[in-house]
């Protein structure tokens, strides 16, 4: 009796080892997504539980740092960081912006998430570089032009900011084109460009139009400045106009190609 064919041997052994094998590594492959759902699932719950159900990752501490005049508790207090809640959902959007809103003086924050238990606020204040004297108190002006705190002190050795505008002539015809806020950053602009040496004696910056901004020295000598234009180049003429005539009690540099100076 013949055996059977090559063709038939192949599709009993098909048979035997082909679509059961498929159904059962199809089976296992199936518990496996499973299982594998299920623990995402589990291991979701359980992340969700740690960062808002429990009380590990909660707000415990609130640190402060990077202030010159303000206080940390004054930070703290305008901050008003939720604490005792989740970490995870703590605004710090919204915390910087009560800052900026509550603490003009404040330049730039940055509030960071300090795991386990912590909020850090890095501050950075505004530096005066001029000030208005605004009745008994001054008003303190950044180098943006920005006026940002009123104290009743002005700092040491930050010159007084004088808005003498008049309201006729080329004085109104400027104070109409530019406004108030750009002269004031012109005058800011100026007090950068002045010379260390000079501007440690430096007392007022006085603006009386875009192009006539003059300084008042100590011992009554006083620089026309002109607009806040070719700084760099009226600082460098101003430094060598007062070493060649030291006994001068005005110096112009308006123009710095053809500066002068008179009295003694």
């Amino acid at each position: 009796m013949a055996g059977p064919s090559t063709a038939e041997r192949g599709e009993r052994q098909q048979e035997l080892s082909g679509p059961p094998l498929v159904r059962r590594l199809g089976r296992r492959r199936l518990r496996l997504i499973v299982v594998l759902a299920l623990a995402a699932v589990v291991l979701g719950a359980v992340t969700v539980w740690l960062l808002y159900g429990s009380q590990w990752l909660r707000v415990e501490k609130v640190s402060v740092s990077g202030t010159r005049v303000l206080t940390p508790e004054q930070v703290r207090e305008a901050a008003d960081v939720p604490v005792g809640g989740p970490l995870v959902s703590v605004d710090t959007d919204a915390i910087e912006a009560r800052l900026r809103s509550k603490l003009p003086r404040i330049d730039a924050v940055d509030v960071v998430r300090s795991w386990p238990h912590g909020i850090g606020l890095k501050v950075t204040e505004r530096v005066p570089v001029l000030v208005e004297k605004k009745g008994g108190n001054f008003v303190e002006v950044d180098d943006e032009g920005v006026r940002f705190a009123t104290v009743s002190t002005p700092p040491k050795s930050i010159p007084t900011l004088e808005l003498a505008l008049s309201q006729s002539g080329s004085s109104a015809a400027g104070l109409r084109r530019f406004g108030e806020t750009r002269l004031i950053r012109e005058a800011v602009r100026v007090a950068g460009d002045i010379p260390a040496a000079v501007a440690r004696t430096t007392q007022v910056v006085k603006v009386r139009s875009y192009d006539d901004i003059s300084l008042e020295l100590t011992g009554g000598r006083t620089v026309s400045w002109g607009s806040g234009d070719k700084g760099a180049a009226k600082a460098r003429t101003l430094t060598a106009l007062m070493k060649a005539a030291s006994g001068a009690r005005h110096f112009d540099v308006s123009v710095p190609t053809a500066p002068a100076s008179a009295g003694s």
